[in-house]
């Protein structure tokens, strides 16, 4: 096969989106032996098995990982060659993939859906738990955007401030420490046990890096994800947690926490930022998407501009 239909492209795209044929069938309007056909066209167009069969689904090859973040920019292209500035979000039909941390999930992402859902009301959204390691291969992952934090930008990826704060401590409304008229030491802390959250940007590494150097440790005993959880256990137990100030003020709110300032010289500012790769940069569904997202989360209550 010398060339390619560009109905296949539309269809690879979808496959290696969905990576079930009957999903993927469904969302092209067409039969599931039409759309096996046309993957056994594209298996051998590009001599490879592209998607393997693993249960109910499948599993993309090496080759097809790599293809895909071409194939979806490509497709995105095909679908702007009108004028651009034809754009109408109302008649927008695109499917994004925002990775961030669940405190943005919980209490800033419902705003996003909904002026999203109003503007452009055939616009999807899915979610993904972000993973610090993503940063330096965010072309390579299913991902249009995500926030975090980020000393550093990798020199492919573009971004949009949302905000600046610190780090604080946060401990449970009846815990030893909390009643008294002065900030705790920093051997006062040390003598409890910490909580560590492991998604989203670098929020805590500094202070180890503090105390290694003062020769001094700490003892994490209770590692998770999901910023939630680590604020119910907070609230629970003796255990601290090193959170932005934002969070913390935040978190306050609704549980049993309260926040003080961490005894530690020169604390990092954290910056916080909606990044995408340089890949999606002049698509103008993606420029328009993003720019909502950030006015959003810029204006939130739960935003670090908020605490300020």
């Amino acid at each position: 096969m010398e060339r390619l239909n560009l109905n296949l492209l539309r269809s690879l795209a979808v496959l290696l989106e969905q990576r079930n044929v009957t999903q993927s069938a469904e969302q092209l309007n067409m039969s599931q032996s039409a759309l096996s056909k046309q993957l056994a066209q594209l298996r051998d167009y590009f001599d490879d098995k592209l998607l393997i069969r693993n249960g109910n689904d499948y599993l993309l090859t090496s080759f097809a990982q790599r293809l895909n973040p071409r194939l979806q920019e490509i497709i995105s292209q095909l679908e702007n060659l009108r004028d651009e500035t034809d754009f109408n979000p109302q008649h927008c039909r695109r499917r994004f993939t925002f990775a961030c941390t669940d405190y943005v999930a919980n209490f800033i992402f419902p705003d996003v859906i909904c002026s999203l859902s109003q503007q452009a009301p055939s616009v999807d959204m899915l979610y993904r738990q972000w993973q610090p390691e993503w940063l330096d291969n965010l072309g390579g992952m299913p991902i249009d955007f995500a926030t975090t934090i980020a000393d550093e930008v990798p020199e492919d990826l573009y971004g949009i401030h949302l905000g600046s704060d610190y780090p604080v401590i946060l401990m449970g409304k009846h815990h030893p420490l909390s009643d008294r008229q002065t900030h705790p030491e920093l051997t006062e802390l040390l003598a409890y046990a910490f909580i560590r959250i492991s998604a989203g940007g670098d929020k805590d590494s500094f202070f180890d890096r503090y105390l290694e150097h003062h020769n001094l440790t700490r003892r994490i005993a209770y590692e998770v994800p999901f910023y939630t959880s680590a604020f119910n256990v907070v609230a629970a137990t003796e255990m601290l947690l090193i959170v932005p100030r934002h969070i913390a003020a935040n978190a306050a709110r609704v549980h049993a926490v309260q926040w003080c300032e961490l005894p530690v010289e020169n604390l990092p500012d954290h910056e916080y930022l909606l990044l995408w790769h340089s890949i999606h940069h002049n698509d103008t569904a993606h420029k328009w998407a993003r720019e909502e997202i950030a006015s959003i989360m810029r204006k939130s209550i739960f935003s670090p501009l908020a605490s300020l």
